[in-house]
């Protein structure tokens, strides 16, 4: 029998991973009844990770976290024995800022209320996707939240976000460091930014979390406050470390504060959810996102699931809003083919509106291009 395995990313602000995945499969099906169908959604580490582990049968684990303006939201984190997986976004994202962006004082601290729940509820490996982050405050508000005290020159408490970190004097890591003692942080994380200088935290994401030219060098200045005082407290300078600058510095407090290890975040995900065991024996991968473009062929998740199948010899086909990949570079990401919504629908607020309709419609279009003929006797 025929199997095809489906394994898309999200169409943000349409449809889920999942919600892509079924009406894919909808198209294949109706076109192709003869046809096994597995259903893999992914993600490459930041928004759409929590719901990628879910539907691959990791359990709900509901928290009440802190937003990164200190409102309360309702999250959790999805659980597998003692694995955890918690997703930055969805706690303290810049989807859960309530009044617009908050660019000074935005905290990375509800990740660290979830990571918290997690360990109390007997989690000891906690995979991160830090993708999505509000803040830039080096994740300094996630390990308060774990029970480290930044502490100014006459040892009070700092308030949250990152121009605060201007005036730290020091670190008590003490109730950190006990909190962590026996527990493995990975993190999803596809940048490779330093925490400092241009092509830091604050310079390159700063602006996209509203801050001005001024406000981005205050935060720039403010961080490297902060990380002038973990190097004198730990005894390691990790400011200039690939990575550090992920999530406006949450890379760097998950290096040089909490032991953790950085991951490319679709190979992460892609472990997490099985999708290796459920790519063998498939005879077509559908996988893709709402964009395709070049950004999709530097660790997004359709350009990491083509790479694997790629590895196995399994032919990939895309399916997308929008296309701005010519055939050469989808090729060279070891895709076949892509189909747009564009292709079958020109308006673009149609698209978003009925992107489930047109979505079957690119399967059955897959089904049809791309698999084999039944043999004779099999009922279409």
């Amino acid at each position: 029998m025929v199997t095809v395995l489906i394994a898309p990313d999200k169409f943000k602000g349409s449809l889920t991973a999942a919600q892509v995945a079924a009406a894919v499969a909808s198209g294949v099906r109706r076109a192709r009844p003869d046809v096994h169908l597995r259903s893999v959604p992914v993600a490459d580490g930041g928004e759409g990770t929590l719901a990628a582990a879910l539907a691959a049968g990791f359990e709900p684990a509901p928290v009440t976290a802190t937003g990164p303006t200190g409102d309360p939201v309702a999250t959790g984190f999805a659980r597998r024995g003692d694995v955890a997986v918690v997703e930055l976004a969805d706690a303290c994202g810049l989807g859960r800022l309530p009044d617009g962006p908050a660019p000074l004082t935005a905290s990375s601290r509800g990740a660290g209320d979830v990571i918290g729940a997690a360990i109390d509820a007997g989690c000891r490996r906690i995979v991160l996707g830090i993708g999505g982050s509000a803040s830039t405050d080096g994740g300094a508000g996630l390990v308060r939240s774990l029970g480290a005290r930044l502490l100014d020159a006459a040892g009070e408490e700092l308030p949250d976000g990152g121009a605060a970190l201007a005036d730290l004097a020091t670190i008590d890591l003490g109730p950190l460091a006990r909190r962590l003692a026996d527990v493995e942080l990975v993190v999803a994380c596809d940048v490779d930014n330093p925490l400092t200088g241009p092509a830091g935290a604050a310079a390159t994401y700063g602006p996209q979390k509203g801050a001005d030219a001024g406000q981005v060098a205050r935060l720039d200045a403010a961080l490297g406050r902060f990380a002038d005082v973990v190097a004198r407290i730990t005894g390691q300078d990790l400011t200039d470390t690939t990575g550090a600058g992920a999530a406006g510095g949450v890379g760097f407090a998950a290096l040089a504060l909490l032991g953790g290890r950085l991951r490319p975040g679709i190979d992460l995900v892609l472990d997490l959810v099985g999708f290796h065991d459920r790519l063998s024996g498939a005879d077509l991968v559908v996988t893709g996102e709402g964009a395709l473009d070049e950004q999709t062929l530097h660790g997004k998740a359709p350009a990491g699931v083509a790479a694997a199948a790629r590895a196995a010899g399994i032919p990939v086909v895309a399916v997308c809003g929008t296309n701005l990949l010519g055939a050469g570079r989808l090729r060279d990401a070891g895709i076949g083919s892509a189909y747009a919504l564009t292709d079958v629908e020109p308006d673009l607020q149609r698209c978003l509106s009925d992107a489930a309709v047109l979505l079957d419609d690119l399967g059955a279009r897959i089904a049809a291009g791309h698999l084999p003929v039944p043999a004779a006797g099999v009922r279409r």
